[in-house]
């Protein structure tokens, strides 16, 4: 395809509504309330309201691992919220995230409630709440937070980046394509060589570093995401796959990837969840969804 004609920039940018661009529906240049809704609240004192994205999948799992490890004070509702159609830009969630990304939690478990927004917020908040996989070791604590931070900051470029040229972006722009996948594949390169000597991303301890990087870089490398593992040769980063494969292979992990998942197969999607028994029910209609009358 032909490189589009040079784009002079204005010398002040415009916003077009109908620039017909990607997710342009819910793209606008402004922060705020766009509209009044208030939050659910459910029955337990952690409110989650979400979407099954990687960036929500990692509090669902840390939340799932929790009660995995007898965390009773773990237990939530996850209440979903459909960024498609702007419910992130209502007055409740607003309130909750000034920011209107998702995930966003709110604490009812003592006087006034806390919210928390930012996905690696979260899971220190959790972490440090509960005490688990933050280790209490200052120099192992802190290779922790250096790798959840490094997601914080990498991630986009994989996914604003090299996602959205590659896969959502109206004309392929080779320089665009080219620069980010650079970057797409130092990143792998940089966690494969990372798991050559370690069973998890900061050592022989499972943390919320793993479960802020898998949900990313899991579904780019399994080719969930972008439908791009052939073109960055994903199968090349043999120890990042056997990571992957083994944190995907938890139970937890897998109950927290049906959480607020509105999309793909329909056995591995549970709109909202209030309660773990919510599992077996959803496992009960796949296993018979036309019940007799």
């Amino acid at each position: 395809m032909a490189e589009p004609t040079t784009y002079e920039p204005p010398k002040v940018w415009q916003w077009d509504p109908n620039n017909k661009q990607a997710f342009a529906n819910i793209n606008r240049p402004t922060a705020g309330v766009q509209h009044e809704k208030e939050l659910k609240v459910g029955k337990h004192p952690l409110q989650l309201y979400s979407l099954g994205t990687p960036n929500g999948v990692k509090v669902t799992v840390m939340l799932e691992e929790l009660l995995a490890k007898g965390h009773a004070g773990a237990e939530y509702d996850a209440w979903l919220v459909n960024i498609g159609d702007g419910s992130q830009f209502g007055s409740g969630f607003v309130s909750a995230n000034p920011n209107s990304k998702i995930p966003a939690l709110m604490d009812h478990s003592s006087g006034k409630p806390v919210r928390v927004f930012e996905s690696g917020a979260i899971l220190v908040y959790l972490a440090e709440k509960f005490g688990e996989f933050l280790p209490i070791d200052s120099a192992e604590r802190a290779e922790c937070l250096s790798w959840l931070f490094w997601q914080m900051g990498a991630t986009p470029l994989l996914g604003g980046g090299f996602g959205h040229f590659y896969a959502y972006a109206p004309i392929k722009i080779q320089y665009a394509i080219d620069r980010y996948a650079m970057e797409a594949k130092r990143q792998l390169d940089l966690l494969d060589q990372n798991l050559a000597e370690r069973q998890y991303i900061c050592g022989d301890q499972y943390t919320i570093a793993d479960m802020a990087i898998w949900p990313w870089y899991g579904a780019v490398v399994r080719n969930l995401a972008y439908t791009a593992a052939e073109f960055l040769e994903t199968h090349t980063y043999t120890n990042l796959v056997r990571w992957i494969d083994e944190v995907g292979a938890r139970p937890a992990v897998k109950r927290g990837q049906m959480v607020n998942r509105p999309f793909g197969d329909k056995s591995r999607q549970l709109l909202e969840r209030h309660d773990a028994s919510d599992f077996e029910l959803r496992t009960q209609d796949i296993l018979d969804p036309d019940p007799p009358d």
